[in-house]
């Protein structure tokens, strides 16, 4: 099969960007899709990418420094269509950060449709963020003291299933924002994919509304739990509730062709030691030993 223009277009685009920024900290690219497009583009494969590029791009902003996350996928017709865009900054509110990714949008709509684009967005965040972090509020540190909230704040755990988790860029938000919103747990790359969020109820549904809108075969929420807060609750004892101390990436004893499936044997007494035994059979259907 000929390799189509818009191949070519996003090849290009990303052989580019990699000149631009050489470094893994300024510029990261999805390894497996580039090497698929290379193959494609260069002919020595017949058929297109079986998944889609994806990349990652550190933005510096100066005065104040501040460091701004556009991760991007490509459509299959990208560039005749926009590429996904998302834009995350720790100094930013969720309704500040949402207001930044619809005018880039729609900047992005008005002028760049058709062509490549994503130095065009790196610009336009270099040249507008600044009006977004100076409406920004400092947060102060939390402090270990009594906790002032409605009581109907909920600690929230919810378990989530997808049919697979490989791709380096998902493994990597999930980490990061699992951290940004002081939730703990876990994940389980592989096939299936498992994490599991708990914390303020708020946190684990803004983690869930960023998770589920990234590219996925099958994703769901498996099983959810609410633990209703009294408002006088220290910030302890609201610790308290957790099964885990934080969040980390969990890995057991990866086999199978690709090393992508994971011992379940051992999943079952890692959750068994968490006091969370129960979980195994609502993913799994079976009991765990």
């Amino acid at each position: 099969m000929a390799c189509s223009e818009e191949a070519e277009a996003q090849f290009s685009e990303i052989e580019l960007l990699l000149s631009m920024f050489p470094s893994e900290e300024e510029l990261l690219v999805d390894q497996l899709s580039h090497a698929e497009l290379r193959a494609f583009v260069e002919g020595s494969a017949d058929t297109p990418p079986s998944t889609r590029p994806q990349l990652s791009i550190n933005v510096k902003v100066d005065n104040p420094e501040v460091s701004i996350t556009l991760s991007c996928t490509y459509p299959k017709d990208y560039p005749k269509v926009l590429p996904e865009i998302t834009v995350r900054c720790p100094e930013l509110t969720r309704a500040q950060q949402m207001q930044l990714h619809s005018e880039l949008n729609t900047y992005l709509s008005a002028n760049c449709c058709g062509e490549v684009c994503v130095l065009s967005a790196v610009q336009w965040i270099q040249d507008n963020a600044l009006t977004y972090i100076s409406k920004s509020i400092p947060v102060s540190e939390p402090k270990k003291e009594i906790v002032s909230m409605p009581s109907k704040e909920t600690f929230t755990r919810l378990w989530i299933y997808s049919h697979h988790i490989y791709n380096k860029f998902k493994r990597k938000n999930i980490l990061e924002w699992s951290k940004e919103l002081n939730l703990s747990g876990f994940s389980m790359p592989g096939k299936p994919g498992i994490v599991c969020v708990e914390g303020l109820q708020s946190a684990c549904d803004e983690f869930w509304a960023r998770v589920k809108v990234l590219t996925w075969k099958r994703i769901m929420i498996r099983h959810r739990e609410d633990f209703p807060l009294e408002s006088s609750w220290s910030e302890e004892r609201i610790d308290s509730l957790r099964k885990f101390t934080s969040f980390h990436e969990a890995i057991f004893d990866p086999h199978g062709n690709r090393g992508n499936h994971m011992d379940l044997g051992q999943l079952y007494q890692f959750l068994h030691d968490k006091g969370c035994a129960d979980i195994f059979q609502m993913y799994f259907g079976i009991e765990g030993r």
